[in-house]
C-alpha cells in the first residue's frame, strides 16, 4: 500500500509527475451516503502526494486546487495540469505547486449526466493526441494554443493503449472492447459509420471469480449470482490498462489488466494480434491476477509508473452504483451490511516485480535533447512516452539528428515509432524520409510511416509512393495491408491512375473481409465516386464489401445523415425543459444523445415502438427495466446486462418519470404522448413476474 487516508480519500484517477510523486484526483461527494446527497457539493480536490523520506510509502500531502466539484480525470502534460471538473476540462499551469494561469481547453467537456457515464480517462498517445473514453473529441496542444478533433467515443470509465497506439475500452458488461486501427483511421469519410475496426469486443469471456458473495446491483436476478452467492460475470467493468512497464516476466508484456470493482478484484487479460484485427483472453480460469475480500477494496482505475509497476487506484467505499439506478435490493443488501457507512477512505496501491531493479527516475526538466532520445529506447513505457512528450512540447529541435537516425533503426520498432512521431510533433518529418524508413523496417513502423506519409500527398510524390506501395503489396502483410488500405483512396485523388489499380489489388487478396472495406472507404473522400465508376465492371468490386459500404454512404450523403461524431446535436439539446435534462443525465449515456443506441449496450429510441406506440409500456421499461432480448423496428437486439430501472430512484418523482416520457416520444417518434403523472403512481406499482425487469414478452401482454 503506497497512500492511503489521511492522505486522501476517495481517489478515481491519478497522474505521475516528473519527480516519481502521485497527482490524484478526489471525489468524494459520490455516493457519500445511500440517498447520494451531497453530489453536488464543491468537496473535491486534487492532490500531490510525495514520498520524503524515500522509502516507497508517500507520507507527505497537499492540495492544489480545492472547492472541485465531482473531479473525474487528470493528466500532467505541457508542464501543467489538464483536468475534467464537469463540464469543462480545464488547463492549469503549475508554479512551484501551486495552480497558474487556468484555461479553459473545452465547456462542453463532461455536460449534465450520470457520473458513471461522463467523459473521462485523459491518455496520452504515441500520435500526440490525448483521447478520454465517453468523448467524441480528441486534443491537442500546439504553440500554446489548444485543438481538438472529431473521434469514435469509446468505453464507459478509463482508456488506455498499447505499444502501437491502438486503443483499449471497456463498460459495465464488456470487460474489454478495442479499436482493431489506430485512432481516426476510419473515420475520415464523413457519411460512413465503422462497424468492424472499431468499438470490437475483444474477450466473449466475461466471467469472474471473487473470493467471497459481493453485493451487486441485479444479485436478485437469476443468473447474477451462482453457487455459494458469487457473482458470475462483470457488472461494473472499469479502469483498462495495457501493462508497458517491463519489469514483468516477459509474458505480461502488454496484457490488459481490468478493474471489477463490483466484485472486488483485478482481471488480467492476453492480447493476440492478427495483423488486421485484435482478440484476447483470460489469462486464467478460476483464477484472477488480484482478488480481496474486503467488500470495501473497490480498484477503479490502473497505471504504468516510472518504475515498471502497476498501480491501483482503489476508491475504498462501500456502495459504489450510483443511485441514479441503484435497485432497492442492493440498498436493502448495502444498509444491513453497513456498506453505506464506508466512505472518506482510499488507497494507492503498487503492485512490482520483486526480483526486478528498479531505475532511477529520469530527470526529465533538465536532459539534453539526445539523452531524451536515448529514452526512447527504454523497456519502460512511460518513460519513452514522457520522453516523446518532452521532446515535442519543448521543441527540442537539437534532437532532430539523433531523432532520425534512431527512426531509421530497424532493430529498434518501438524506439522508431516513438521518433517518428517525436519528429512529427517537431514539424520535421518530409516524404523521401519516411519511404525511406518504410523501405526497411518491419511491418508496425511500415505501418505507421504510411500514415505518416499522407501529410505529403501531391502529384509530385505520387510515382514513389505507388512504387512503395507495390513493393509493401507484395510482403503480403495484413497488418501493412490495412493501413495501405486507408490511405490509397487519398492518394488516389493526387494520383488516379496510380492508385485505383492498388484498390484493386486489395479487393482481390481481401474480397470479403469488411475491415479492409471500411479503411478503404474511410481514405477516400471526393475520389469515392470515380473510384466506384472505373471499379463498377470490375470483378473484384461487384458484390464486395467495398461496393456495399459505398452504396451506404452515397444514400446517407444523399439525405445528409454524417456520422454522428461530425453532428453537434447535443449542444442544441433543450435545456429548459426538465425531461431534456433528466434524460441527457440519466438515459443518453446509454441511449445516446440522438437516441441512436450502442451496440451491445442498449437499443435505439429513434423508430422504436415501445416510444412511438405505447406510453403504459415505455413507463414500465423506464421505471422497472428490461431484460433479455429485445425486439425494435424489426430488429432482434441483445445485451449482456438488464436495464435497470428506476422505480428505486428516491430523487426522481412522478412528474420526473413523466417528464423523461414526454421528452422522449417528442425528440424520437412523430406521435409525441403524455403522461400524467397519477398514472406513473400505478405504473410504480405493476410488478413483472419475477418482481424485477420486464421481458419482451410479458411486455406485449399489455396494450397500448
Amino acid at each position: 500500500m503506497l497512500a492511503s487516508e489521511p492522505l486522501l480519500k476517495s481517489p478515481v484517477a491519478m497522474d505521475f509527475d516528473n519527480s516519481g510523486r502521485i497527482w490524484v484526483a478526489e471525489m468524494p461527494g459520490y455516493m457519500n451516503n445511500i440517498e447520494g446527497k451531497g453530489e453536488q457539493e464543491p468537496t473535491g480536490a486534487i492532490r500531490i502526494l510525495e514520498d520524503l523520506d524515500e522509502d516507497g510509502i508517500m507520507d507527505s500531502s497537499k492540495v492544489f486546487l480545492d472547492s472541485l466539484v465531482m473531479p473525474r480525470a487528470l493528466a500532467l502534460v505541457y508542464d501543467g495540469l489538464l483536468y475534467a471538473e464537469p463540464p469543462n476540462l480545464w488547463f492549469v499551469e503549475i508554479k512551484n505547486d501551486k495552480p497558474g494561469k487556468r484555461v479553459l481547453v473545452d465547456s462542453l467537456y463532461a455536460p449534465d449526466g450520470n457520473p458513471e457515464h461522463q467523459s473521462n480517462g485523459l491518455v496520452l498517445n504515441i500520435d500526440n493526441w490525448i483521447y478520454s473514453a465517453k468523448h467524441s473529441y480528441r486534443y491537442q496542444r500546439k504553440n500554446g494554443e489548444w485543438h481538438k478533433q472529431p473521434t469514435m467515443t469509446r468505453g464507459q470509465w478509463g482508456i488506455t493503449h498499447d505499444n502501437f497506439g491502438r486503443l483499449y475500452f471497456n463498460d459495465n458488461a464488456r470487460q474489454l472492447l478495442g479499436d482493431y486501427v489506430l485512432p481516426n483511421r476510419l473515420v475520415r469519410n464523413k457519411f460512413m459509420e465503422p462497424k468492424q475496426g472499431i468499438n470490437r469486443l475483444l474477450t466473449e469471456d466475461q466471467s469472474v471469480y471473487p473470493l467471497h458473495p459481493t453485493s451487486v446491483n441485479r444479485g436478485y436476478a437469476p443468473g447474477v449470482l451462482g453457487k455459494d452467492s458469487l457473482l458470475q460475470e462483470v457488472t461494473s467493468a472499469s479502469g483498462p490498462l495495457v501493462y508497458r512497464g517491463g519489469t514483468y516476466p516477459d509474458d505480461y508484456d502488454e496484457n490488459v489488466f481490468v478493474c471489477v470493482p463490483e466484485a472486488n478484484l483485478i482481471k488480467r487479460n492476453i492480447l493476440t494480434f492478427h495483423g488486421d484485427s485484435v482478440s484476447a483472453k483470460q489469462a486464467w480460469q478460476e483464477k484472477e491476477f488480484l482478488a480481496s475480500t474486503d467488500e470495501g477494496f473497490r480498484p477503479v482505475s490502473l497505471y504504468n509508473g516510472p518504475d515498471g509497476a502497476l498501480y491501483i487506484v482503489d476508491m475504498h467505499i462501500g456502495v459504489i452504483q450510483h443511485y441514479a439506478f441503484l435497485s432497492p435490493y442492493l440498498k436493502k443488501v448495502a444498509q444491513k451490511k453497513q456498506l453505506d457507512t464506508i466512505t472518506g477512505y482510499g488507497r494507492i496501491l503498487r503492485i512490482k516485480n520483486s526480483s526486478s531493479k528498479v531505475s532511477k527516475m529520469p530527470d526529465f526538466q533538465n536532459l539534453s535533447g539526445k539523452e531524451l532520445v536515448n529514452l526512447l529506447k527504454d523497456t519502460n513505457g512511460w518513460i519513452r512516452d514522457r520522453a516523446q512528450h518532452y521532446l515535442v512540447f519543448k521543441d527540442k529541435r537539437e534532437a532532430i539528428a539523433d531523432l532520425q537516425k534512431l527512426a531509421k533503426d530497424a532493430e529498434s520498432p518501438l524506439a522508431q515509432m516513438h521518433a517518428l512521431y517525436a519528429l512529427k510533433g517537431l514539424n520535421a518529418l518530409s516524404f523521401d524520409f519516411l519511404t525511406s524508413v518504410a523501405d526497411t523496417s518491419k511491418s508496425e513502423v511500415t505501418s505507421q510511416t504510411i500514415v505518416l506519409m499522407e501529410d505529403f500527398i501531391s502529384k509530385q510524390n505520387t510515382d514513389e509512393a505507388k512504387n512503395l506501395f507495390q513493393k509493401v503489396l507484395s510482403k503480403n502483410d495484413r497488418t501493412t495491408d490495412l493501413y495501405l488500405a486507408t490511405t490509397v483512396g487519398s492518394w488516389a485523388d493526387a494520383g488516379k491512375k496510380q492508385f485505383i489499380p492498388l484498390v484493386d489489388s486489395l479487393l482481390n487478396r481481401y474480397p470479403k473481409n469488411r475491415i479492409v472495406a471500411e479503411a478503404l472507404l474511410s481514405g477516400m473522400g471526393k475520389t469515392a465516386e470515380i473510384v466506384r465508376n472505373d471499379l463498377q465492371d470490375n470483378s473484384n468490386f461487384i458484390g464486395s464489401e467495398l461496393q456495399i459500404l459505398m452504396a451506404q454512404s452515397f444514400e446517407r450523403e444523399t439525405q445528409n445523415k454524417p456520422n454522428l461524431i461530425f453532428t453537434n446535436t447535443a449542444v442544441a439539446m433543450d435545456n429548459r425543459t426538465n425531461g431534456a435534462k433528466l434524460f441527457r443525465q440519466i438515459c443518453a449515456a446509454c441511449h445516446g444523445i440522438n437516441g441512436e443506441g450502442a451496440d451491445g449496450v442498449a437499443p435505439p429510441l429513434m423508430n422504436s415502438e415501445y416510444v412511438a406506440n405505447s406510453s403504459e409500456k415505455l413507463g414500465l421499461i423506464i421505471l422497472h427495466g428490461l431484460s433479455g432480448p429485445v425486439h425494435v423496428d424489426g430488429q432482434r437486439y441483445e445485451f449482456n446486462q438488464a436495464m435497470p430501472g428506476l422505480n428505486g430512484n428516491n430523487n426522481l418523482s412522478d412528474k420526473d418519470i413523466s417528464d423523461i416520457m414526454v421528452y422522449v416520444t417528442n425528440a424520437f417518434s412523430r406521435t409525441p404522448q403524455w403522461i400524467q403523472p397519477e398514472k406513473i403512481k400505478e405504473l410504480r406499482a405493476r410488478k413483472s413476474q419475477n418482481g424485477g425487469e420486464f421481458t419482451e414478452p410479458e411486455l406485449q401482454q399489455f396494450s397500448k
